[in-house]
């Protein structure tokens, strides 16, 4: 067979361009068949290719393009098994670069497909899985296919975790719960696939929950006023005070977290789904095994474990305790404070005063170990009437103060008890609170536990010495202290206070003194009883002047006494003025010539001689008051005072 021979004209090829030998429809055909062996492709969009080969920095993958794509070999770390021949999955970043090449990523392409994944597992509720990377602040790091969600320390477990780092590097499943497209964030849960779980478990221990049941749980979380006891998908409380039958501070200086404990439900509510539980009560009261021997004025031992306002309670054995009341802590009849006499962590004796082991009571008291100062054989010795002592301000009254003579013997020394020239309108002007004040006992009460005291009786009255001074019709200097619209309150010598009415502050000139003023003044009135001196200015220069009735001198035993009385008032006067000398001179003169003379003769003004000897004289008093008489309190010689006052008004 012959070969036929074929011409070609090259020199036509030869003039024209490559490939412009062929017809236009040769031409369309032949792109059309080159066409269809490539893949159309787009870029940022994730494709399938094969590895067509591997090298010692690159994979080469061929996606169907007119030429093959590099992708980087660190970026199939998770693929060491990779080979030629395998499909991937890759992502066009570009179609060509500068140098002609396609660029493809698989790092990329992972987390596209990630994305996809999360938002349709979000979109349909369903459950990926996880390996957690790392722990971070308040939670853990799970990655997700190449993508990093965050999982928050409360969504991993029902139940408090403490140590994060124990799931770190393990595979966990979880839930969407949401995703942040402004900062590609997710957050998972691993809470709420094991919250699905409990549901079924809670419904079912709630359906079959009874008062009286025992049941196991474990420590879930403590407070101080109780414990959290997770039960299998149903929380119970534990309050602190059911935990034991002895007091305790804190549920951790018993129990301890996550251990297991057995306890007993003492109540629950359906609708709120609250427990509450016991454990003290899966053991007997130790009331009931508390002994026999123990009963009212039974001395007991124990340790305190609370000190209140009222009181401190003494632990005999955990849970029995006894209350000692501040009032039988101490026989002194003032309440304290408990802790002035004893502390928690005490360990002291007591005596039953009550119990009721019905009712689990029990009062106590310490002071019924030392014996009660009131019942001292003693007692009326040290404390008769007239005798003493030194005490210390314990309490301020309206009406007077309460002084404590020893532990236990409390007096009452009234207002009006405290000094003999000063009106004190309350007892803080004359004393305070923790001050030694002496005092003499005017009335003892054994039965009733009283004691009448006073501080102005350790001296004799100096009013019976006034008497003698002040006389009726005696002129002295005073200076106004104040007025008022009734009349003005004015300063005698001896520190004494007078009142002079309005009409009687009249000068001579016709004006009315002012305060501040000293003038003289003329006694109207002067009642030793009601210690009241009524004076006035005008009746000096007015006539007739007012006279003094004749009085019987005084008993020769008492002019030394009633000196040495003047004497201490002028010392303790604020002010001397040369009144006070001159009266003192002329009384002291007055008593030295009644000392002496025979017959004794009442003290009379100048101007008022001649009209008091027409006058009889006074009927002397036949016999002075015993001194005990002045000690007694005014209530018990107001009547024979005002019987005194009535003779003499009659006189």
């Amino acid at each position: 067979m012959e070969e036929t021979a074929v011409e070609f004209d090259w020199e036509g090829l030869s003039a024209k361009g490559f490939g412009e030998g062929y017809s236009k429809s040769k031409r369309a055909e032949m792109e059309k068949l080159y066409e269809g062996t490539l893949n159309s492709i787009t870029e940022k969009e994730v494709i399938n290719g094969t590895v067509v080969g591997i090298t010692d920095r690159d994979v080469i993958v061929n996606i169907g393009f007119k030429s093959d794509g590099l992708v980087a070999l660190s970026e199939f770390r998770d693929r060491p098994e990779l080979k030629v021949g395998d499909e991937v999955q890759v992502y066009i970043e570009e179609q060509e670069n500068a140098n002609g090449q396609l660029v493809l990523s698989r790092r990329k392409a992972k987390i596209v497909k990630a994305w996809e994944t999360i938002q349709h597992a979000y979109e349909h509720d369903e459950v990926i899985e996880g390996m957690v990377k790392r722990r971070t602040k308040g939670g853990l790091i799970v990655d997700i296919y190449g993508v990093e969600a965050f999982l928050p320390g409360s969504q991993i477990d029902v139940k408090p975790i403490r140590d994060f780092d124990v799931f770190v590097g393990k595979k966990m499943e979880v839930k969407v719960v949401k995703i942040n497209y402004t900062n590609d964030n997710v957050v998972v849960s691993h809470k709420v696939l094991i919250e699905k779980d409990l549901e079924k478990q809670k419904a079912e221990i709630l359906n079959n929950l009874e008062k009286g049941q025992v049941l196991e749980g474990v420590i879930k979380n403590m407070t101080n006023f109780g414990v959290f006891i997770d039960l299998g998908g149903v929380d119970g409380l534990l309050h602190i005070t059911d935990i034991s039958w002895g007091r305790i501070n804190h549920p951790e200086e018993v129990l301890q977290l996550d251990a297991k404990v057995n306890v007993v439900v003492l109540d629950f509510d359906d609708e709120k789904k609250r427990i509450s539980l016991g454990m003290k009560q899966l053991t007997s009261h130790p009331w009931d095994s508390l002994g026999k021997e123990i009963e009212i004025g039974s001395k007991v031992k124990g340790k305190i474990v609370n000190v209140a306002d009222y009181g401190a309670f003494l632990e005999l054995l955990p849970g029995v305790e006894g209350l000692i009341h501040v009032s039988e802590m101490s026989w002194s009849q003032h309440l304290r404070n408990p802790q002035d006499f004893i502390s928690i962590g005490d360990e002291i004796e007591a005596v039953v005063l009550t119990i009721d082991r019905d009712e689990r009571k029990m009062s106590l008291g310490i002071k019924q170990l030392s014996e009660d100062p009131w019942t001292k054989q003693d007692l009326i010795v040290s404390y008769a009437v007239g005798t003493k002592h030194k005490g210390v301000v314990r309490n301020l009254t309206n009406f007077g103060l309460f002084i404590e003579l020893e532990e236990g013997i409390d007096g009452l020394v009234h207002v009006s008890d405290l000094s003999w020239t000063k009106k004190i309108k309350h007892p803080s002007e004359f004393v305070k609170v923790g001050d030694e004040l002496e005092v003499v006992v005017l009335e003892l009460d054994v039965d009733n536990r009283r004691l009448a005291l006073s501080h102005k009786h350790l001296e004799e009255n100096p009013w019976d010495t006034f008497e003698t001074v002040f006389t009726r019709g005696s002129v002295h200097k005073c200076t106004i202290i104040n007025k008022s619209e009734k009349g003005a309150i004015l300063e005698l010598p001896y520190g004494l206070e007078g009142f002079s009415t309005t009409k009687n502050l009249t000068k001579e000139d016709g004006s009315v003194a002012e305060a501040g003023e000293t003038l003289d003044f003329m006694v109207m009135e002067f009642s030793k009883d009601e210690k009241r001196i009524a004076l006035s200015h005008t009746a000096i220069f007015s006539e007739p002047q007012p006279q003094e009735r004749p009085k019987a001198a005084p008993a020769k035993k008492d002019v030394k006494g009633k000196s040495k009385a003047v004497d201490r008032i002028n010392k303790d006067a604020e002010k001397t003025t040369l009144g006070d000398l001159e009266a003192l001179s002329a009384l002291k003169e007055q008593m030295e010539s009644k000392a002496t003379a025979p017959k004794k003769e009442a003290a009379k003004p100048k101007a008022a001689a001649k009209a008091e000897e027409e006058k009889p004289a006074a009927k002397a008093k036949a016999e002075e008051k015993p001194a005990a008489e002045a000690a007694k309190p005014k209530a018990k010689k107001a009547k024979a005072d005002e019987a005194d006052a009535d003779d003499e008004k009659s006189e």
